[in-house]
Formats: structure tokens, sequence, C-alpha cells
């Protein structure tokens, strides 16, 4: 049994140190079928998900499913500290490591308490090693505690750091886009003169926004978990719509700055299958359509009303539906995989924007 023990300890802390190192060092996506990251998320995140859905879209549900992200974060923690400490816990013991103990604890409980109070430095001092290999055990562990610790503490700012960044994007387009935002609402907005330089600024700001949302979420996938502070609003709604608006400009719309929405198109499509990739999810046609016919008519007169030139005819259609299935699958795979839907392209009649529903 020693023999087994020394095995599954070094086997134990080698797959969560390498975890730990892939999840918070190492700044690439990890294309490997199994992680132990991945396998507790999977885990976790289902049966949360399949609780979300017994209620109806709203705040309830919003703010059940916004606390997933941060408790997943400090359980994911938790489990790599249990490792770390079953894992030294069971090298004390298959070493055979003699520790002088208070009356009443011995054995394989001796070792894992003692195990517990190095890795985390409380250094107590009731239990100690008397041999050389439990010396230089607790030397080791002690290290790999300290480091440990020193990770966590830099991994949650640069985290938050990044969850921080892609809301204040998608919290200035509630006044830009509406809430939820639509690409009908953006361009509407953005109709008047000085508008339509406006929204070529934007189209520039929401391609670096697309590029730092890869990266970021390639990084650190646990934030894609997190939710927006308003239950109309999430980032996959914010990709959406600004896909959308890109699809309408490079299908043939007038007056719009082509040469940006093409740049961001190409960015943010970029992302949205990169990261359908990283959680494992393939694309998923979208039923009823999004924009059917009828739909596309009226979008067509909304337009024509703040004054672009929408073509009428096969071809643009044809363009703009291209276009379309060489993103919207992806979303809406990621969109039901979250639990965060997309929007339409036509903003509702009484939908209002989130600042003035604020009291």
């Amino acid at each position: 049994m020693r023999p087994l023990a020394i095995v599954g300890g070094l086997l134990l802390l080698s797959i969560v140190l390498w975890d730990a190192f892939e999840t918070v060092v190492l700044p690439r996506r990890v294309s490997r079928r199994f992680r132990l990251t991945r396998a507790f998320y999977r885990l976790t995140w289902m049966p949360w998900r399949a609780i979300a859905r017994r209620w109806k879209p709203g705040n309830s549900r919003e703010n059940f499913l916004s606390v997933y992200g941060p408790l997943s974060l400090l359980l994911l923690l938790a489990l790599w500290a249990a490792g770390l400490v079953l894992g030294f816990a069971l090298l004390q013991w298959g070493l055979g490591t003699r520790l002088q103990t208070p009356l009443g604890v011995k054995g394989f409980a001796a070792d894992l308490y003692y195990s517990g109070t190095t890795l985390f430095t409380l250094g107590l001092g009731d239990v100690s090693p008397t041999s050389g290999a439990g010396r230089f055990l607790t030397v080791v562990e002690g290290g790999t505690g300290f480091g440990f610790l020193a990770l966590v503490i830099g991994y949650l700012p640069t985290m938050y750091t990044a969850f921080s960044r892609r809301e204040v994007s998608i919290s200035l387009l509630d006044a830009r886009a509406g809430s939820p935002p639509t690409a009908a609402e953006l361009l509407r907005r953005h109709a008047e003169r000085d508008g339509r330089q406006a929204l070529d600024v934007l189209l520039v700001e929401w391609e670096r926004w697309s590029a730092e949302l890869l990266e970021t979420h390639l990084s650190f996938p646990v934030v894609a978990y997190y939710r927006s502070q308003h239950d109309n609003q999430s980032w996959v709604a914010a990709l959406t719509t600004v896909l959308d608006v890109c699809a309408l400009v490079i299908a043939g719309m007038d007056k719009a700055p082509v040469r940006s929405a093409r740049l961001t198109y190409a960015m943010a499509r970029h992302a949205v299958v990169d990261l359908s990739r990283l959680f494992q999810q393939s694309p998923r046609a979208i039923t009823p359509d999004r924009l059917p016919p009828a739909e596309l008519d009226n979008l067509r007169k909304a337009l024509a009303t703040a004054g672009y030139s929408v073509p009428k005819g096969q071809l643009f259609d044809d363009r703009l539906n291209h276009l379309r299935q060489m993103y919207e699958p992806y979303l809406n795979a990621l969109g039901q995989f979250l639990l965060m839907p997309l929007p339409d392209w036509l903003p509702r009649s009484s939908a209002k924007d989130n600042w003035e529903r604020t009291a």
C-alpha cells in the first residue's frame, strides 16, 4: 500500500500543480481533452444551469446565475488546495516519515493534519517530523503553499480587471444601442451627420474590445460565467449586436463605414468561434430564424426612416444571410450554454434604456 500511496501522491500533486499552472499562469488555450478545471466546471455548471432553467427569465434567474462565477472560483481554489494537502499527506504516509504527534492523533490522520498545517504555513508545532525525508517534504510543501497563496492573490485582481474592462463597454452600449441592444437601434442613434463618424469610432473600439475579450476569456475562461449588472445585458448579446451591424454594413448598406465594419466583423467572428470551441460547443442553427423575410422588411423600413439606404433584392439578402451564418450558429451555441439569450434585430416598442428605468 505504501508504494501505491507514493505513486498516488505524486500523480495527484502533478495533476493539481499542472492544472493550476495552465489555468492561472499559461496565457494560452489548452486543447487537451482532460483537465481538472474543465471537468470541475462541467460537473458544476450543468446542474447549476439545470436549476436556473426552472425559473422564468428575469431578475430571480439572473441573480441565481450571477452567483455561480465567483462561487465556482472559490470552490476551484478549495479543490486545488485539498488536492495538494491530500497529495503531500500520501507522500508522508507512503514514505513512512515519522511524526511526533500528540496523544490520540496517529496514522494517516496525523499525516493529513500535518500536511494541511504545513501547506497553509500555520506552523502550529503540535505535530513535527523526526526524519530527514519528513523535514525535506515539509520544506517543499511549505514553499508550495506559499507560492500557491501568492498565485491566488495575484490571480484574482487580474481576472476581475478583465471582467471590469469587458463590462465598461457593455454599459456604454446601453445609451448607444438600447437595452437590450439591437442593431436597428444602434444604427438609428448614429444616423445624424456627426453620428456616422461616431459609428466609425464605435466599430473601431469594438474591434479592440473583441480582441481583448478573446485574449482574456481564453486565458481566464471563468470570466465568461460572470454576468452583467442588468438582466437585459450580456457580453454575448453585445457581441451579437455589433456583428449584426457589421453584417448589414458589409452586405451593402449605404452611408456606413465599410472598412471598419469589415475589420470589426473579422475580429468579433474570430472571438465567437474560438470561444465556442473553448467551451466545446458545436454551432447550432437558430430556430426560428432571428431575421425572417417579414422582419427584414421591417428592418429596412426602420433604417430608411432613420436615413439609411438598404438595398432591396436577392443579392443583398443573400450576402446578409451568408454573413449571418458565419457567426449566428456559434453565438447561439454560446448563448444556450451560458443562458444568455441573443437580442432581436429590432427593439421592442416598450423597450427603455436602463438609465431611463433607474429611479
